[in-house]
């Protein structure tokens, strides 16, 4: 039997009651029930019905399948069994910001990532795993413009000409900060250690540099450290959960890809909501890999550039304040890992296949 998938107007509803009346009035034969089931499709689409055959879980008018993607970007958002959203916040474009370095393992410690492999190798499985999710988002979003800005800081320079390459089928930018003059000196905390209060700076004028540069963009804007590994479908969950949301609350967000194991050390409330295949939840802290608008860019301009000019403790202090006021989404499981130490409560996501994820990604 056929069913409305989804309807908010009473009117709908009430249309909809007559001619499902009407169809099940007229079938007297299984013949005649195929006839009349095509026609009832066909007024469906018409009007811009959406219907799930209970006996299958098939949706005849868009002829797909439950597990298929059943919103359509920039009109509407709909999830089985909580029905039909109408999107008022249509996503134009993203531009992918990727800090890089593949000289330095982690900024201010003297461990080991998990896998124990040289940083050039996380750098790299980052921007392939990038590559392939926005791959999957033109596929799902076949109208988004997509553009990727690659900020390099003391790479080798064989690396530094390996890193464009993992993007070459999308506009791209490489923006090398050994070489262009940035004209602020980073204020470090005192680390009674030379060589990472250096890198410190370094990693600060990369931060600047990334926000100078998403200053400059027309939409969203995803921010990325190049030691995060994401999933095929990140981007585009990433997306359709930003489209949505945003029209919900009507207003603009934070979202971010990984799943930290360090917010669940403290007991906070969190919205739950429902996305395309994930469920995200609200959260008041991250790391520096985080999408945005650029409304939101413009609208903390200060508190973001004074964040990579004078390190706080924690380094993101500015950025949890500006969650305080402002809704940010994590998604449930990890759309990406972070590659830090094993035993970093900031690191490894719960309940995510990381190994599978690594191999996936191999160079």
């Amino acid at each position: 039997m056929l069913f409305l998938a989804s309807s908010t107007n009473v009117w709908e509803d009430f249309i909809f009651m007559v001619l499902k009346y009407i169809f099940m009035k007229e079938i007297k034969s299984r013949k005649k029930s195929g006839f009349f089931k095509k026609v009832f499709v066909k007024i469906c689409r018409i009007l811009g019905y959406e219907l799930i055959d209970q006996s299958s879980l098939e949706f005849p008018v868009s002829n797909k399948k439950s597990d298929d993607t059943l919103s359509v970007p920039g009109a509407k958002s709909f999830s089985l069994g909580v029905g039909e959203f109408p999107i008022t916040r249509k996503v134009q474009g993203i531009d992918i910001i990727v800090k890089t370095c593949t000289s330095v393992q982690l900024v201010t410690q003297n461990k080991k990532r998990i896998f124990e492999k040289e940083k050039s190798e996380y750098t790299f499985r980052s921007l392939q795993s990038l590559y392939k999710s926005a791959l999957d988002l033109k596929k799902k979003f076949p109208k988004i413009f997509i553009q990727f800005t690659i900020i390099d800081i003391g790479s080798e320079e064989n690396s530094k000409n390996k890193l464009i390459s993992f993007v070459k089928d999308f506009p791209a930018k490489f923006i090398d900060l050994d070489k262009k003059k940035i004209d602020i000196e980073p204020v470090t905390i005192n680390k009674n250690n030379e060589i990472i209060e250096r890198n410190m700076a370094k990693t600060m004028k990369s931060i600047y540099e990334s926000f100078d540069q998403g200053q400059k963009c027309k939409d969203l804007v995803y921010f990325v450290e190049d030691d995060y590994i994401h999933k095929t479908e990140s981007l585009a969950e990433m997306v359709f959960a930003y489209e949505k949301f945003s029209s919900i609350f009507e207003r603009e967000l934070f979202m971010l890809s990984t799943d930290y194991p360090y917010l669940y050390k403290k007991m906070e409330n969190s919205k739950i909501l429902v996305g395309e295949k994930y469920h995200w939840r609200t959260v008041k802290e991250s790391l520096l890999t985080f999408l945005t608008s650029n409304q939101m860019l413009a609208k903390y301009e200060k508190k973001l550039f004074d964040m990579a000019k004078n390190e706080s403790n924690p380094f993101e202090k500015n950025l949890h304040e500006i969650f305080d006021k402002e809704l940010c989404f994590s998604p449930l499981p990890s759309l990406s890992i972070h590659c830090s130490n094993v035993n970093s409560v900031f690191g490894l996501s719960p309940n995510t296949d990381i190994k599978k994820l690594w191999d996936d990604n191999k160079i």
